[in-house]
């Protein structure tokens, strides 16, 4: 069977790291109602302001860790691509990206031309989020409708809590973590909380404190992102073995004023500092493929401001990245997908 074609999706980068193609992505990315769900009209007169100073900004940051061949997330995501190709014997195996090129209407208008009949559409996110799983969902569904596209779709749903995914995550970060550290901090991406509270069916979530998530419901875990991420931090921390006072979670990537699930990054890298952590180990198990999240904003301007704080060392555990634990870990998810978007 070569008919079935497995579509992996991301985030998205720019084209370069020239401002006009950044604000290009930016505006892209920031006027999906997913990421920030105001009315079109006020969002798109906040992000107008937001573009006034943030590209040239962005842009800057994106320099400090382009690589030679291009964004690091799109070479690492095309290595992946690469590694899935040579077990995935069903079709073929197709990258795309959510923002920036290749779009996902290119890729499924190009597969259903090549008389590709179902696709296992792979959104590369443990955790569950609008603004990030869904919104991969609902484009695939516009461009089908609108393209008329013969597809049949399998999706693969969160993965935080599966055992593929968390043995990948600790066969990945072990070599790290054997060369010693004070502390681990787990950062997670952030989200508004207002994301976290209008998926929740209770109706009472973000206001019982801040260890709701902790015990959340089978039924709110299903769409809590912070939750989601709790549990797969725990399930990490007990596979290797770590006592409760060697780990934290934290949350980072804030833009704008909005309420924010925390605790933030930036204030528990300055705690541990003060607390005494002089070599911190930093991962960011929300992301599957480092970028400028992981590389420019842990491993650039967090290392800086852990120091400043008063630590020495931190060093950035890579992310999964094309890790061969990882790929088979991914192969096997997506076999197993569920049919239907």
């Amino acid at each position: 069977m070569t008919d079935h074609a497995l579509l992996l999706v991301n985030l998205g980068s720019p084209a370069s790291t020239e401002v006009a193609d950044v604000r290009s992505y930016l505006d892209q990315f920031l006027m999906d109602p997913y990421v920030i769900d105001l009315p079109w009209p006020l969002r798109r007169l906040l992000v107008s302001l937001i573009l006034i100073k943030r590209p040239a900004a962005s842009a800057h940051a994106y320099a400090s860790i382009w690589w030679d061949e291009g964004s690091p997330l799109v070479v690492l995501s095309r290595r992946l691509q690469e590694a899935l190709q040579a077990s995935w014997t069903q079709g073929p195996v197709e990258l795309a990206m959510r923002y920036g090129e290749p779009s996902i209407q290119s890729v499924l208008t190009c597969l259903a031309a090549q008389g590709i009949q179902r696709v296992t559409l792979a959104p590369l996110y443990p955790q569950f989020a609008d603004s990030t799983v869904t919104t991969v969902l609902e484009e695939a569904k516009r461009v089908v409708r609108e393209q008329k596209l013969n597809l049949q779709f399998a999706a693969l749903p969160p993965f935080y809590a599966q055992p593929e995914y968390l043995e990948a995550l600790v066969e990945s970060a072990r070599p790290h973590l054997e060369q010693g550290f004070d502390h681990l901090l787990l950062s997670y991406h952030g989200l508004p909380e207002r994301h976290l509270r209008k998926l929740d069916p209770a109706g009472s979530h973000c206001l019982k404190g801040p260890d709701c998530c902790r015990t959340a419901s089978a039924e709110v875990l299903a769409t809590c992102y912070r939750a989601q991420c709790l549990r797969s931090a725990q399930a990490f921390a007990e596979r290797m073995g770590l006592q409760p006072g060697q780990w934290s979670v934290s949350f980072q990537s804030r833009l704008g004023r909005a309420k924010w699930i925390e605790p933030y990054t930036e204030t528990r890298l300055e705690e541990l500092a003060r607390q005494g952590v002089k070599k911190l180990l930093v991962m960011c198990p929300a992301f599957v493929a480092d970028c400028i999240e992981t590389l420019e904003e842990i491993g650039i301007r967090g290392l800086e401001q852990f120091q400043q704080a008063g630590g020495e060392e931190l060093v950035l555990v890579p992310c999964l990245n094309d890790h061969p634990r990882w790929v088979a870990a991914l192969q096997t998810l997506c076999e197993r997908a569920p049919q239907g978007l």
